[in-house]
């Protein structure tokens, strides 16, 4: 079955870096989009980045564009977040999810349980 295992994250003052990491298998990593979704206490699961099949082509939401920067290694089915500049308000549980070359949460259809991130000020 496909799993998709988060790791990196825990608590890192504000102005500080973290990388996280999602490990994938049972399933073609290679050929898929992945992303990066979060969700926050009370608020909704919202659009962090996404990286196509092949790791030329990156979206991201307009809130972390400069400081989060995703990428894969295939060869090691592996998606990463390079997360810098950290700011109290990107607290939030992180998921890692395959699926298509979108910013919709319903496009991917694999899910991991998510990593914690927590930014103090």
């Amino acid at each position: 079955q496909v799993q998709l295992v988060e790791s990196g994250g825990g608590l890192v003052q504000a102005g500080g870096s973290l990388r996280l990491s999602c490990a994938a298998s049972g399933l073609a990593f290679s050929t898929y989009g992945m992303a990066w979704f979060r969700q926050a206490p009370g608020k909704e699961r919202e659009f962090v980045a996404v990286v196509n099949w092949s790791g030329d082509s990156t979206r991201y939401a307009d809130s972390v564009k400069g400081r989060l920067t995703i990428s894969r290694d295939n060869a090691k089915n592996t998606v990463y977040l390079q997360m810098n500049s950290l700011k109290p308000e990107d607290t939030a549980v992180y998921y890692c999810a395959a699926g298509a070359f979108r910013t919709t949460s319903s496009e991917f259809g694999a899910w991991g349980q998510g990593t914690q991130v927590t930014v103090s000020s």
